[in-house]
């Protein structure tokens, strides 16, 4: 967190709105897609390796490389591979971000025309562009060399049931805790180590300060709610064959969640307000919350968006369910993928790799984005992993979050229809946070809405 002063940019937080991430696409869409694209370069389906002489061959032709990002500043770093690899020249193009970023590159895939040939891409958003045969099978292209070289989790992310591997991890947002050393110390509360101790921690505290809150669940925000069903060992979607979905977001996992944060919302002893509002950072600003359950991403921001409380705050990982078998889920982070019609597709690929597995660029990803690494090495780095920024009282903050992320699962899947989920979502389980009422029966709703969903586009919906 060596920028832990700097603010990411309203481009740089939409990577975890994921709300937005991806646009509506049904089975039939779906396969009308596969086969796009000119002379499809990159659209076999062979995993026999590229030689090495082609690979020279390639690197050495001129080219030039349409990649779309919303990363901004990311020209630095293509630079380097430019550097490098001077035949080969990159264009960067800014197509939008979230609903904006993924429509316009599924149309041109559809349309045979005008898309890129690298792509930035959210590890939630991939299956929606697998299942449309869009991506590019890096295997051929060296890419199963990087393995060792990402943390293990966001490895399990970008692969696929057959050993695929569909795009190269980029950043990461394992979830952890921040937390109000200050009001904790006044109240005689230590972080919790369990989610029991939080939710009496939350109890007393609201008790002996009405107006303020151990935290905030917001009611607008799918994206915790996955990556904290992540973290409890839910499995609510599941994957197998083109048009094979299981569904299973009511299960025994998802009511113990839905029953403690819909218990502690009834109660009235945590918030549930719309989170990157106006009105949310004037609340963090002001004490209103004593935690915010965030991820990786979450210090740089917080040390941007609510300085008058510089020195007070705290990370710890997130309260356990086993505080035996300790564990986390993920919030945020992207990746780089190839479109599979490319008609460059060594170049693409080994762009792609290059991006987010070079040290120097990797580090600039750390140092200039504000990232959270992918990278072991990065996250390992003395200078990364041993930075004590004041605004957390001289804590290592970035080794607090990566110990966590040791703890992320692997086998966490996203569905190919992320935006319905986030959708029903929110008008099922988020509307019954708000109303503090209801959550473990929203959850069937969820169920029912999104199975029914599936199933009128087209999927196979196999019992969980």
């Amino acid at each position: 967190m060596r920028r832990s002063s700097s603010t990411p940019s309203p481009s740089q937080m939409s990577r975890r709105l994921f709300l937005t991430a991806a646009g509506a696409v049904s089975l039939g869409a779906a396969l009308s897609a596969c086969g796009g694209g000119s002379d499809g370069g990159g659209s076999g389906s062979s995993t026999k390796p590229v030689g090495q002489a082609d690979i020279d061959k390639a690197m050495k032709t001129p080219t030039e490389l349409t990649f779309w990002t919303w990363v901004p500043g990311i020209e630095q770093e293509v630079a380097l591979f430019e550097k490098k690899y001077p035949a080969i020249k990159v264009k960067v193009v800014n197509a939008g971000q979230g609903v904006q970023h993924y429509t316009k590159l599924r149309t041109a895939i559809k349309a045979g025309k005008g898309a890129p040939d690298v792509a930035q891409m959210e590890y939630q958003a991939i299956p929606t562009f697998t299942i449309t045969d869009s991506l590019l099978d890096l295997r051929p292209y060296g890419a199963s060399s990087l393995k060792d070289t990402f943390v293990d989790w966001t490895w399990g992310q970008v692969s696929g049931p057959e050993g695929e591997i569909w795009a190269i991890p980029q950043d990461t947002g394992p979830m952890g805790m921040l937390y109000r050393a200050d009001i904790f110390d006044k109240h005689g509360i230590e972080p919790p180590k369990t989610w029991d101790d939080f939710a009496a921690a939350a109890r007393r505290l609201h008790k002996a300060d009405p107006d303020v809150y151990i935290t905030n669940l917001a009611a607008n925000e799918a994206a915790a709610w996955h990556g904290l069903l992540w973290q409890a060992g839910a499995k609510p979607y599941a994957t197998s064959g083109k048009g094979n979905v299981s569904i299973d977001v009511d299960d025994a996992i998802s009511k113990k969640l839905a029953a403690y944060w819909g218990g502690l919302a009834q109660e009235g002893v945590i918030g549930v307000e719309p989170d990157f509002t106006d009105a949310w950072f004037s609340a963090l600003n002001r004490g209103k919350y004593a935690t915010w359950i965030t991820a990786a991403w979450g210090p740089v921001f917080l040390a941007g968006s609510a300085k008058s409380t510089a020195g007070t705050w705290r990370a710890a990982p997130l309260p356990q369910w086993d505080a035996a078998k300790p564990s986390s889920g993920n919030w945020g982070g992207s990746t780089s993928a190839v479109i599979k019609a490319t008609k460059n597709p060594i170049a693409a690929a080994v762009f792609a790799q290059f991006l987010n597995s070079d040290p120097e660029s990797a580090q600039l990803l750390n140092t200039k984005q504000s990232f959270f690494p992918a990278t072991k090495r990065l996250l390992a780095d003395p200078a990364f992993a041993g930075d004590a920024p004041a605004f957390y009282g001289g804590q290592k903050v970035n080794q607090v979050f990566a110990r966590i992320g040791e703890t992320v699962s692997r086998d966490f899947q996203w569905p190919p229809f992320l935006d319905q989920a986030v959708t029903d979502w929110t008008e099922t389980v988020g509307t019954s946070l708000a109303k503090k009422k209801g959550s473990v029966a929203a959850l069937d709703a969820w169920q029912t809405r999104l199975t029914t969903y599936a199933k009128a586009q087209g999927f196979t919906v196999q019992a969980p």
